[in-house]
């Protein structure tokens, strides 16, 4: 696996994105959330792999219509059937928007035939590291944001807001982003340039754990990671404010109501997809728990907490592990019973998958897919627990393993 970031960085330095030579408005805009980039970005993979070519070229409307965004944009976006007329407009804006910004950024190649856009991929692992996670898709989109600004003469006026964080700065960086704007692009009108601009300075102040804009504010609070999103509530933000003595059960379910679970299933089959491809060309396809049943290929990923209960943590790879079959319908789940779970050996998956993640960690030669914060999230929410992720390494993860299955038998 090639060092993504390297290939991400060597590929900002080449480009000069100064929006006062191309004047171009489109490099970011209103549709560009890290969601929708994310799963454009889907779409393109699943469009080429479809066709067997990586140089195949394709409009704005072949992923449009594309059966694979037609299966999925409804249910993850509440939005009308693709082919509906009445949405026309609206996708069109939905697909067009995020590959203007691909192109721009230099991810896709751009050329006219006739009226039309025509693409096509210059860079399969940005576009499908791109693809893999939303968060993946932030850390690109914040550094092509923040490389957009540098080169186009503006970024101290968001410096110095990040700096100060407060309506002074804020409104100068605002109006100061506007103007800029009007004077070297073809867009004429402020409301649009608000529009914009807090599709710019949101993903910044995530990155830096700041305030950035909330209805055309200074945002009363930091920028969380749902604000970047096109219409989905956040578990993690659901989560930090469960009161005291409710279990996240219980928590949750005050929210079903807002969550889209084809979100999650969504997610979830991307990220058991993506496992199964890091697993083979990173461990040869081998179990993650070596153990007495571990022997033969790890074809299966198994959720060690269970879809079906946890649908908030099924798409974490720190929740997915290779294993073998004899594991899994063995071991993981008892006598073939996917609805039943074996804790002890839960426990020993854990175990074994924050071995994975500390090898991931400090392997120079892969890219960084797992952290311990997020292993711990889930762990938390798992074993309903309230462990501390600060320590964020290998010793904390175990310890807190150790300690959410020790208490927990202590109560029985």
């Amino acid at each position: 696996m090639p060092d993504i970031n390297t290939n991400i960085d060597n590929l900002l330095n080449s480009n000069n994105y100064d929006v006062r030579v191309s004047h171009n408005a489109r490099w970011i805009d209103q549709k560009c959330t890290v969601d929708v980039i994310n799963f454009v970005c889907d779409c393109i993979i699943n469009y080429i792999d479809t066709n067997n070519s990586d140089s195949i070229k394709f409009s704005k409307n072949d992923i449009w219509h594309s059966e694979y965004a037609n299966e999925w944009v409804e249910q993850l976006f509440n939005k009308p059937n693709t082919e509906s007329a009445l949405s026309e407009n609206e996708y069109d804006k939905f697909f067009s928007q995020p590959l203007k910004l691909l192109a721009y950024a230099g991810v896709l190649k751009e050329e006219k035939k006739g009226n039309t856009n025509i693409y096509q991929v210059k860079s399969r692992e940005i576009i499908e590291y791109i693809s893999m996670k939303e968060v993946f898709t932030a850390n690109f989109l914040t550094l092509y944001i923040e490389k957009v600004l540098k080169d186009s003469g503006i970024y101290y006026v968001f410096e110095e807001f990040f700096k100060s964080q407060n309506k002074i700065s804020f409104y100068k960086m605002k109006q100061y982003f506007t103007q800029f704007t009007i004077k070297n692009t073809r867009i004429t009108k402020d409301t649009e340039c608000y529009r914009i601009f807090t599709k710019v300075v949101n993903p910044l102040a995530w990155k830096k754990r700041k305030y950035g804009t909330k209805r055309g504010n200074l945002s009363k609070s930091i920028i969380t990671f749902a604000e970047l999103l096109y219409n989905r509530e956040n578990f993690r933000d659901i989560s930090s404010n469960k009161p005291k003595g409710v279990t996240r059960v219980e928590w949750n379910k005050r929210y079903q109501k807002k969550v889209n679970k084809n979100y999650f299933e969504y997610q979830s089959k991307k990220a058991v997809e993506q496992l199964r491809k890091y697993n083979k060309l990173v461990r040869n396809g081998k179990s993650e728990l070596q153990d007495e049943w571990g022997n033969g290929d790890a074809t299966n990923i198994h959720h060690i907490f269970p879809r079906h209960l946890y649908p908030e943590i099924s798409m974490y790879y720190e929740n997915l592990i290779a294993i073998t079959p004899t594991q899994h319908y063995t071991k993981a789940h008892p006598n073939n019973n996917t609805s039943m779970i074996d804790e002890d050996y839960q426990e020993a998956l854990l175990m074994s998958k924050a071995v994975s993640i500390k090898e991931n960690i400090e392997n120079p030669k892969v890219d960084t897919i797992y952290s311990f914060d997020n292993l711990v999230y889930v762990i938390n929410e798992g074993r309903d627990c309230e462990y501390d992720t600060t320590g964020n390494n290998y010793a904390t993860a175990m310890n807190v393993i150790n300690d959410a299955y020790t208490n927990k038998k202590d109560d029985i």
